[in-house]
């Protein structure tokens, strides 16, 4: 009967370690007192998740064009791309109203996150799918048919389960990629809702851009699924799981941030991208160029605020400067909006 369904997995000794571990940062993490910062760090990170769960789906659209969209800006893209972003913005605007548990929910967040990009939004598949990683698939996933069955036995698992909520999640994602329920859209909707039901165990996991980390490891997290499916067992794509949420977790806390001058301040300020020497002296109304690249750029350069567009060649003349994640941080704590 659907209500004993318990997928297989097991709980190794580097899953309880790594279960410890997050606990300890998630602990160590401090509520920023000034709500208005609080506010911009959320954007950042809302952003950042949204280009890395897109991003890996192959959307070719950058954080500045996915930040242009949220303030209702006009970007040049592919026009499925940009849809993509408004769908997936509408969706998170909304990520505190969806339960984990509610199957209907499910539905909701796909109608949402696919409206007017394939005919099947917000229903399961009525056809066969493979699971794709580039060219190559990787799993073929259950015939449709028996799609609703095991959605309904994976929700009635979540919600009677008394697993850890960083193993529930990961469970849960590897099941949901494993069954394929939706004609399209089945990698972002499950890395969603592994945030969702984190998200419902501490807060602090809707604000914290796990999708980045898992772009910057795609083939880790495909391999990962492939080696649960071999062994049917989903301790390899938990272990993968709590390992990218560690990291995440530990350059997502808010740091000490560096004591830095006005001039470093009013630079990181003017950021907007990835931005030419000439383009930032003459955003701040600068002439000097010496003094720009004395008081203001090379400061700023050393304490890891900004970084070089093209490494080892400062004098490019194609060079650009960018925040790194230290200098949003440190803005999202001291930035003016």
């Amino acid at each position: 009967m659907s209500r004993q369904y318990q997928p297989p997995y097991s709980i190794t000794s580097a899953v309880v370690n790594l279960i410890a571990e997050i606990s300890e940062a998630v602990g160590r993490m401090t509520v920023l007192a000034d709500q208005s910062r609080a506010l911009r760090l959320r954007r950042i990170n809302r952003i950042r998740t949204i280009h890395g769960s897109l991003a890996i789906e192959g959307n070719t659209l950058s954080e500045v064009q996915i930040t242009a969209i949220l303030a209702g800006k006009r970007v040049i893209g592919p026009p499925r791309e940009v849809q993509e972003v408004k769908n997936a913005l509408a969706a998170y605007d909304r990520f505190d109203s969806w339960r984990p548990e509610a199957e209907k929910d499910l539905l909701e967040v796909h109608r949402i996150l696919m409206s007017g990009l394939v005919d099947e939004a917000g229903v399961y598949r009525r056809g066969g799918v493979g699971v794709m990683a580039g060219k190559d698939v990787i799993h073929m996933a259950p015939p449709a048919a028996r799609v609703p069955i095991l959605m309904g036995d994976l929700f009635n698992w979540l919600a009677a389960t008394d697993a850890h909520p960083l193993i529930a999640s990961s469970v849960f994602h590897y099941e949901f990629e494993f069954i394929h329920p939706f004609a399209d859209g089945n990698g972002r909707m499950g890395r969603l809702w592994q945030n969702l039901i984190l998200a419902s165990w501490n807060p602090l996991f809707a604000d914290i851009p796990v999708e980045s980390l898992i772009f910057e490891h795609q083939a880790e997290y495909y391999q990962a699924l492939r080696e649960s499916t071999r062994q049917s067992d989903s301790a390899p794509f938990i272990a993968f799981m709590l390992r990218m949420l560690l990291d995440t977790v530990a350059t997502s806390a808010p740091q000490v941030t560096p004591q830095v001058t006005p001039q470093v301040g009013e630079l990181l300020t003017a950021m907007q991208g990835e931005m030419s020497r000439e383009a930032l002296q003459s955003s701040l109304g600068l002439r000097d160029r010496k003094s720009f690249r004395e008081r203001y750029l090379k400061p700023a350069l050393a304490d890891g605020l900004i970084e070089m567009t093209i490494l080892g060649k400062p004098n490019s003349r194609m060079q650009q400067y960018r925040l790194t994640d230290k200098g949003r941080q440190w803005l999202a704590q001291h930035g003016d909006g």
